[in-house]
């Protein structure tokens, strides 16, 4: 099996963007009180309090709020995003509160950014005029493609696919670790349409001694200086084969926009979002493991072997992400609602397992004593997220916590704790908690 080389409450809303403040120390603070003092700050009586585990603070108090830095007006992403949370903004990179991704697909409108770069002006003005792909490296056929070509050229397909940071989740570890504090909402599952880099890379003709692909876009350093890339990965020429990897130029039915990859960009189905490199220019069919600015170590890397939190790693012992691990999330209801005791309410959300399938997804209202099976369903194709569905009563008034476990087709379950600590904060997969109040 590949390495998985592989929660937190959505925001209130006010304005149309919002930061996030919290005091670092809060949440062990409020993990060291007791049940009756938890009780009291709550305002409610705690059902189950009896299974409360040890050292574990609230939802409902903003335990799990991370620290975002401030950030300055962003016009373009104020202009065509709607609700997100703004994480920084050189680069732009904003997430999307749980409750905002509730729908099947995601729109364009909702679906995250992540930047590594500075955005052409070209792009900003979506202006792809004379926009070339250039497939080169380990060819027989070194290919300059226009935007037209790949259309005429090449079968034209749509699927729905998840892409999700590698870092989705970081702000949960402890200790800390360097890199955006992602919460849950660095992953969205649009409509993508394009053509197939495999179908490009038969044109070119890949030579037998093809092991790996580079991938280059447009964007600039965020130092501006000539030549330095602000981002370059790439994934073994197996993965670039992959009938579902795509060189996208639409989203949900229409262009790309600017933040998520205009005019054409990759994408690589079930392995972390900075292999689906936007604004692309260029893929480099290479005969050795590229080696891009990001694909040296620690960057989107893990230990080879569990470490001690907080323990320093040598580069020679990391490994590159590959598959992204088993994920779900609550998107309704929103955390902290009030609702009747006795009577049943719907729980929803969405479960994704990278390179494989979701088989159960559960929830508890118990803090993990029991586990309810929700109705889950297939996906619509490969790679694309899973909707499940599940009724719950709570059974009197008081405060609880809906948790939520997904399990794979290789019977692995997310943890209800961050998993194995690594030293960038890549690929936590802790169950998804929202906190309900029942009168």
């Amino acid at each position: 099996m590949a390495p998985h080389t592989s929660d937190r409450t959505a925001v209130p809303e006010s304005n149309q963007f919002e930061q996030i403040e919290a005091a670092p120390n809060r949440r062990a603070f409020l993990a060291g009180l007791s049940t009756s003092s938890l009780a009291a700050m709550l305002g409610a009586s705690i059902p189950y309090a009896a299974n409360w585990p040890k050292g574990l603070a609230p939802v409902a108090l903003g335990a799990d709020e991370p620290v975002a830095p401030q950030s300055g007006e962003v016009g373009l992403l104020k202009s065509t995003k709607d609700g997100l949370t703004m994480m920084t903004d050189r680069p732009v990179c904003a997430e999307t509160p749980p409750h905002l991704l509730d729908d099947t697909v995601t729109p364009t409108n909702r679906h995250f950014v992540r930047n590594n770069g500075l955005l052409p002006e070209a792009v900003i003005k979506g202006d792809a005029t004379g926009w070339t792909l250039t497939i080169d490296g380990e060819v027989d056929k070194p290919l300059k493609l226009s935007i037209d070509q790949l259309k005429k050229d090449f079968e034209v397909i749509t699927r729905q696919i998840v892409v999700e940071c590698g870092g989705n989740g970081r702000a949960f570890y402890s200790p800390g670790t360097s890199g955006t504090q992602w919460t849950l909402g660095a992953v969205g599952c649009s409509k993508w349409t394009g053509v197939r880099l495999r179908d490009v890379l038969h044109a070119a003709g890949v030579k037998k001694t093809a092991v790996y692909t580079g991938h280059y876009g447009a964007d600039e350093h965020l130092s501006r200086q000539p030549g330095k890339v602000a981002i370059s990965r790439g994934v073994p020429i197996e993965k670039a084969m992959d009938e579902n990897t795509l060189i996208a130029f639409a989203m949900n039915g229409e262009a790309i926009p600017a933040l998520n990859g205009f005019p054409l960009r990759l994408i690589v189905p079930g392995w972390p979002g900075s292999c689906s490199q936007k604004w692309l220019t260029r893929v480099w069919v290479r005969n050795v493991k590229h080696d891009g600015h990001k694909m040296e170590a620690p960057s989107y890397s893990i230990p080879n072997r569990p470490v001690a939190p907080g323990e320093k790693v040598d580069h020679t012992d990391f490994v590159t992400i590959t598959s992204m691990p088993v994920k779900s999330l609550i998107t309704s209801p929103r955390t902290g609602i009030k609702l009747a005791a006795g009577k049943p309410v719907e729980i929803h959300g969405h479960a994704w397992a990278g390179d494989r399938v979701v088989t159960n997804l559960d929830v508890s209202m118990d803090f993990g004593q029991t586990w309810i099976a929700a109705e889950l369903d297939k996906p619509v194709n490969p790679y694309a997220w899973q909707h499940w569905r599940v009724n719950i009563v709570p059974p009197v008034a008081g405060y609880y916590e809906v948790w939520a476990r997904a399990t794979d087709s290789n019977g692995v379950a997310q943890p209800p704790v961050s998993p194995g600590w690594n030293p960038k904060g890549y690929l936590n997969n802790i169950q998804h908690r929202i906190a309900l109040f029942a009168s």
